[in-house]
This record gives structure tokens, C-alpha cells and sequence, in this order.
């Protein structure tokens, strides 16, 4: 096979390269995948515990296999020591937070340190049999990568992938809602371990090649990143994957450069991707949010220009009077007028600003909103001169249910406590049933119930014709057609039911010409 010539002096210039290269590709690739899952289930701390954990299989592994069972197979044994180190930290992990009061980032921290203390102990007192370098442990040893590394590397990496591949939509599933997932019959908790066993797996094969820091550096670093970037799973992970060679290839070409450690080089340069994505990503950085907030316009203020246009006289204002009324920077009351104009509650001429029948009708439901307010203020007892602030306040909570609790709650008053007319609820259209209590002079309809006590003179599908109030506003009138006049009480207007007719139709005219 003819290759490259470039490539061939390459090897010949820099043999350590191309292995280099081969390792960083391989574990970047596999980290930044499972990293994703790990991110996402937010449990880093876990991944790290799992790292650290690993120089206990690692050590034992070695020993198995050259000292007691005087075979040279130490690639296999270490990884499975290494796994079977990574499951124990595990269940240790959930069977003393399960089991006690201690949190379980605290148990975390307790069983990881004792685990990697223990490998440490092992490996003092067999230090003649294992050639283990705590320092290599920690920081890698990237540009000594021997063949049997990258054999392990490319099978765990081959084996996770296709995990990740027939296993992805309940993964998925399991690390946004676990709950939904045992919902649906899955076996959660086969999965989860499934996904410790392939971190436990990345961690070993990749720890013996660059080490502790960077396997979990690669691990987390592009994972968060990515999760900056993206919005779905599957482009999660590939975005993850690329960030990870990126990092590494900019990482080794800069220790390369400036001579120094492969492994901490390339997890400053991803902590310096994280950093410039943080800042810049489109729509989860820092500029965006910051862009997006002085961007933004508070409903607040959209609504407070509504009800400036709807004070002045006669109900249209120009912009010169609205920007002098509406607390908040100039450029964010434009915008306000420029939404209201796009959802056709303002009309613009020029500097002009008019209502629109359906922005008259929203400023009126934030009227009745502010006089309701006010009124339930003064009710429980609030100063007369601090009713106006703080019912501006409140008057941005209009919801329907709260509008309608409060009106019900003060028996549906008709003036604030200034003397002013609350509007009545423009909800109350022609066909809509509303209980009379509700209702307001002019309305009309046919009885659709009258609840169970029964009212004398009231029958379901007699036309009436709701008549001013009496006695301060506790005596609501029904007109009939016959112009006989029934009294209710605030308890009997809640019982009685009327389906609104159209004002013009003929009924309404029999009943108030009659």
C-alpha cells in the first residue's frame, strides 16, 4: 500500500504522533458521547468518583494476572479489575445513600476517596510487582501509547458505540424521565448500570492511555459544551464528539508547541472552548442572555401603554404622550407600541396611536383589573393614598380565575373606592352563560337554571332583562316581559344561570320598550 508521503515522514520525523493522534481520536470520540448521558443525568461527580476509583482494579487486575496467575494476559484482567472497581464504588454509593441520612454527593466524595486510597495502599505495598506510576495514572502518558492500549481503546470504543446506537431511545428516555420510563415498563435500573458499566469501561481504557484528569476532562468538558449548543440528543452527541477532537487536537498541538503535558494542555484548551461557548452561544451565552434582556419587553410595560392610549382623550394618544407616562427606557416603550401594533390592538398614523376594538377591550380588562384591585385594598384595610401604587402593581395579575374570585369575593361592586365605574367583564359576550351576579344593567337572556332552592316567579327558559341594582349594590333586579320586577339577593344571583343575547335582538327590545 502506497501512502502519503507526507504521512510517511511524519512517522518518520515524530513515530509517537501518529499513536497519539490514533488514542486522542478514539477517546475523545467515545468520552464526548458518553459524556452526554452523564451530563444530562447530572452526574458528573459520579464520572469522577468512577476515575479515581479505577487505580483499585487497576492495581488488583495486575496482580491477578502477573503475580498470582504468572500470565502476561495484564490488559484484559486490569480492565475488568477496573469495571468490577467502578460497580462497587456504585452500589456502595447507593446502598449507604440509601441507608442513611448522609446526601448522596457526600457519600460520593467519601466512597471515591476510600476506593482510590485503597488502590493506593495495594500499590504501596506491591510496589516491586506493579509498574504503576501515580504520576502517569493522573496525567497520562499520551505520546507512549502502546499497541495493546489502542487494541482495548478501539474495542471498548466500538463496544460502547453500539450500545449507544440500539440502546438510544430508552437511554434517552432514562436520562430526561427516568419516572416516565419505569412508567412504561423499562428497566431502569438495568439501564442506568448499563451506562455506569460503559463509563467505567471509557474510564479504564482511556485512564491508561491519558490519564485521570484528561479522561475526565473529555468527558465532561465537551458534553457541557455541547450542551450550550444544541437542543436535541442526537446532535448533542455529535456535536460533543467533534468538540472532543478539537480540544485534543488543539490541546496536543499546543504541548507540542510549548512542551509541555499532552494531558493538561488539551483539557485547558476544552475548558477554553467551554469558556468561549459560554460566552458566545447563539442562544444559551452569556451576550445572548444579556442581549435578550435588554432586548425584551415586559409584559408590564405593553399593557401600561395600553392603558395610557386608553386614558387619553379621545381613547388615542401620540407616542411623544405615551413614552411621558410609561415608566421605562425609551427604546423599550417602542418596542411595547411596535408589538401592540403587530398583534392589532394599536392602530398608527404616523405619531398618532388609536384602539382598536380589541385592544379597547383588552385595556378595559386591565381597568377592571386595577379598580377591582384597588377596591380589594381598600377592603383589607390599606392606606387611601397607597391604593393607586399598588394596584398598578396588581393590576398585571388579571388571569380569569383570580378576576373572577375577587369580583365574587367584594359581591361584585360597580365603583372602586374612589367613586370611578368598574367595567364589567368583557368576556360577557352573546351566548356565553353567566350567573346573574355577574351580569350588569342592559344585559339579557334566557334562564338556563335556577339552581335547587327555586325562586318564585322565575322558571328555566323565561327571556329577562337585568334591571339597575338597589340597596347600595346588594339587590339585583330582573326585568320580565310582562315588566314585573324579581329581587335577588347575592346568594340567589349566583343560583340563577343566563345564557346573553344579542343587545339588538328583538327580545331585548320587547323587554326594555315594554
Amino acid at each position: 500500500m502506497n501512502y502519503p508521503q507526507w504521512l510517511v515522514d511524519l512517522q518518520h520525523q515524530s513515530p509517537h504522533v501518529l499513536k497519539a493522534l490514533l488514542a486522542g481520536t478514539l477517546v475523545s470520540t467515545v468520552c464526548g458521547v458518553m459524556g452526554c448521558f452523564i451530563v444530562l443525568r447530572r452526574a458528573a461527580f459520579l464520572a469522577d468518583a468512577l476515575a479515581h476509583s479505577m487505580l483499585a482494579g487497576v492495581v488488583c487486575g495486575y496482580l491477578l494476572t502477573t503475580a498470582w496467575l504468572q500470565t502476561e494476559a495484564t490488559a484484559p484482567a486490569m480492565l475488568l479489575g477496573s469495571m468490577i472497581a467502578g460497580l462497587v464504588t456504585v452500589v456502595l454509593v447507593g446502598f449507604v445513600s440509601r441507608f442513611s441520612r448522609v446526601k448522596e454527593d457526600t457519600v460520593i466524595g467519601i466512597m471515591y476517596t476510600a476506593v482510590f486510597a485503597l488502590g493506593g495502599v495495594i500499590l504501596s505495598l506491591n510496589s516491586h510487582r506493579v509498574p504503576i506510576d501515580l504520576g502517569h495514572f493522573l496525567t497520562g502518558q499520551v505520546l507512549a501509547v502502546q499497541n495493546s492500549d489502542l487494541w482495548m481503546m478501539a474495542f471498548v470504543a466500538v463496544l460502547v458505540l453500539s450500545l449507544v446506537v440500539l440502546l438510544f431511545r430508552p437511554l434517552q428516555l432514562i436520562s430526561f424521565d427516568p419516572v416516565m420510563a419505569a412508567s412504561l415498563g423499562m428497566p431502569v435500573l438495568a439501564l442506568e448500570y448499563l451506562l455506569t458499566g460503559c463509563t467505567s469501561l471509557v474510564v479504564v481504557a482511556g485512564v491508561n492511555i491519558v490519564g485521570v484528569i484528561l479522561v475526565v476532562g473529555m468527558l465532561i468538558i465537551p458534553a457541557g459544551t455541547a450542551y450550550l449548543l444544541c437542543d436535541r440528543l442526537r446532535t448533542m452527541l455529535i456535536v460533543s464528539a467533534l468538540l472532543g477532537w478539537t480540544s485534543f487536537l488543539l490541546g496536543y498541538g499546543w504541548s507540542e508547541w510549548m512542551n509541555v503535558a499532552p494531558g493538561s494542555a488539551v483539557v485547558v484548551a476544552g475548558a477554553a472552548q467551554f469558556m468561549t461557548v459560554f460566552l458566545l452561544a447563539p442562544r444559551y451565552g452569556v451576550l445572548a442572555d444579556w442581549r435578550r434582556r435588554w432586548n425584551s419587553v415586559p409584559q408590564p410595560m405593553v399593557e401600561d401603554v395600553l392603558g395610557s392610549v386608553l386614558r387619553s382623550d379621545p381613547e388615542q394618544a401620540t407616542v411623544k404622550t405615551v413614552l411621558r407616562h410609561v415608566a421605562g427606557r425609551p427604546h423599550l416603550v417602542q418596542r411595547a407600541v411596535k408589538r401592540l401594533v403587530r398583534r392589532e390592538l394599536l392602530e398608527r398614523e404616523g405619531d398618532q396611536l388609536r384602539l382598536t376594538a380589541a385592544g379597547r377591550q383588552e385595556a378595559e380588562r386591565l381597568v377592571r383589573a386595577h379598580r377591582l384591585w384597588e377596591t380589594y385594598l381598600n377592603h383589607v384595610g390599606t392606606p387611601a393614598e397607597q391604593l393607586h401604587d399598588h394596584a398598578h402593581e396588581l393590576e398585571h395579575v388579571h388571569d380569569p380565575l383570580t378576576m373572577e374570585y375577587l369580583d365574587d369575593k367584594l359581591g361584585h361592586p360597580l365603583q372602586d373606592p374612589h367613586g370611578a365605574d368598574i367595567p364589567p367583564d368583557v368576556s360577557l359576550g352573546p351566548g356565553v352563560e353567566a350567573r346573574v351576579s355577574k351580569l350588569r344593567e342592559g344585559h339579557h337572556g334566557e334562564i338556563v337554571s335556577i339552581g335547587n332552592s327555586g325562586i318564585d316567579g322565575l322558571h328555566v327558559g323565561m327571556i329577562v332583562h337585568v334591571g339597575p341594582r338597589s340597596d347600595n349594590g346588594e339587590i339585583w333586579q330582573l326585568i320580565l316581559s310582562d315588566q314585573t320586577t324579581i329581587s335577588l339577593n347575592h346568594d340567589q344571583a349566583d343560583e340563577v344561570l343566563i345564557r346573553l343575547g344579542d343587545p339588538s335582538s328583538k327580545e331585548t327590545r320587547s323587554v326594555s320598550e315594554g
